[in-house]
């Protein structure tokens, strides 16, 4: 059984994409994209080869890959400008996490972003702990999933195009440099995903002044939903606290949003 989404064919046992048109698809992400390489890592072919033509439509420059080892191999001679990975691939069912795990190692601000038939709230929390800068569901509207890559694009740019005035910003202990995409607390060096980094720039950039989810997600550039918003916040505090156990910078204003207490 099939169901359609867009102009795209989902399964609706396994919620995988089957087939699309491409006559129908709209340019999502503007601008020119044949610089930026998405490695796409899936196991089954027609979705592999689905998922690649869709975003070589939007000029992406695309290398797929149906198993972890070949990825691992080819990430470490390079790392392409985004990661689009699978959790099963073949008879491991947990390669997408460990390839997550392993990547971060070799980047803390390579985008990744889980792209899965594993639905789970278990299994998406999991990849964001283990870093990854988004989790999504097969079923996702082929135009959403190409605006979310976008977005991720979006904040890597706004980093690199930030005006020299933001560059640099201190605050007491916090000291943020966007061109070394680096956030230190007393000195010490921070390791956050890109995704936490610019969370805590956008909250930290004016101390005490209060932003809901729908702002921070906005200034972030992230779509996602409020528990994924918290399981950020959770392991940003926790970062800092690995560092400073006395750190209570970012306060939970409930009904209301976060605000950064310098």
């Amino acid at each position: 059984m099939w169901q359609k989404y867009g102009n795209f064919n989902v399964s609706q046992q396994s919620g995988t994409l089957l087939s699309y048109s491409r006559e129908n698809i709209t340019t999502v992400i503007a601008g020119n994209n044949m610089s930026r390489h998405i490695v796409l890592v899936e196991d089954e072919p027609g979705i592999r080869e689905n998922y690649a033509d869709a975003l070589r439509q939007q000029n992406y420059e695309v290398t797929s890959y149906e198993n972890k080892f070949d990825a691992m191999l080819a990430f470490k001679s390079g790392l392409p400008d985004l990661v689009l990975l699978d959790i099963g691939l073949g008879d491991d069912a947990e390669a997408g996490f460990d390839m997550c795990r392993e990547l971060r190692h070799l980047s803390l601000t390579l985008p990744i972003i889980f792209l899965t038939a594993r639905d789970s709230d278990i299994d998406a929390i999991s990849g964001l702990r283990l870093g990854a800068d988004d989790y999504i569901t097969k079923d996702i509207n082929i135009h959403q999933l190409l605006a979310r890559i976008a977005a991720l694009f979006r904040r890597v740019d706004a980093i690199k195009e930030s005006g020299k005035d933001d560059r640099r910003i201190k605050h007491n202990d916090l000291m943020m440099d966007v061109d070394c995409l680096l956030i230190e607390w007393k000195g010490q060096r921070i390791e956050l995903t890109l995704t936490e980094f610019w969370i805590v720039h956008s909250l930290a950039r004016i101390p005490g002044h209060v932003k809901n989810r729908e702002q921070l997600m906005s200034e972030a550039n992230i779509f996602v939903d409020d528990s994924t918003v918290t399981s950020h916040m959770k392991r940003i505090r926790k970062k800092f606290k690995e560092t400073d156990k006395e750190f209570d910078c970012i306060e939970t204003m409930y009904g209301m949003g976060y605000r950064w207490n310098a």
